[in-house]
């Protein structure tokens, strides 16, 4: 195998992933493939949309692939927003109005526990194989920091004392959920070479 789709059109994030497989893959974006389509994420759960996705590319355009879906899920809100991250305060998937939301809703609540979930679906021949990464942590009360997007500025991982908002870049992808999932996969890609 020497050409894999990342069913995604961020370039950071995909030079990120190539600059860890190194040449042996050459990473390829949902617009180098020519796909444009609006991919369905109608899954119940992270698991569910990574390979809805990734199946989609694959059966549509035959190509090996993988896909993610990232979520924050806050225990004392059983879970929430969870699959619904992006779209938690509405479909404009406003990160302003869903960090108001979470701290609306955690306002008056002591038990500020979350993580950060990732799951990524790998397609390869058709058969899927998946890689889960998270990071544990707790929820401010109010928001810190300007870098990042999403929840990171209302969002402290255990052991450091500033959010993935006060990280650089570089910081956050040591130790970020969606880092250890790429690194799970990273590994077992290489395995295959």
């Amino acid at each position: 195998m020497t050409e894999l789709v990342f069913a995604t059109n961020n370039r950071h994030k995909l030079e990120e992933i190539q600059h860890l497989l190194g040449d042996k893959i050459h990473l390829l974006s949902l617009t180098d493939i020519g796909c444009f389509d609006d991919i369905p994420e109608n899954q119940p759960t992270l698991e569910g949309n990574a390979a809805e996705k990734s199946f989609y590319i694959y059966r549509k355009f035959g190509k090996n692939c993988f896909a993610d879906d990232t979520g924050l899920e806050i225990e004392a809100l059983g879970g929430e927003p969870g699959v619904y991250s992006a779209r938690y305060a509405g479909e404009e998937k406003s990160p302003e109005a869903n960090m108001a939301k979470v701290l609306e809703k955690m306002a008056k609540i002591k038990n500020r526990k979350a993580r950060f979930r990732t799951v990524i679906s790998l397609v390869i021949d058709g058969r899927e194989v998946q890689f889960e990464g998270i990071v544990e942590g707790k929820i401010l009360t109010e928001r810190r920091g300007t870098d990042g997007f999403g929840y990171d500025p209302i969002f402290l991982p255990d052991g450091f004392d500033r959010s993935f908002a006060e990280m650089t870049i570089h910081e956050k992808n040591q130790i970020s959920h969606r880092g250890r999932a790429v690194a799970r996969l990273v590994d077992y890609l290489k395995k295959l070479e």
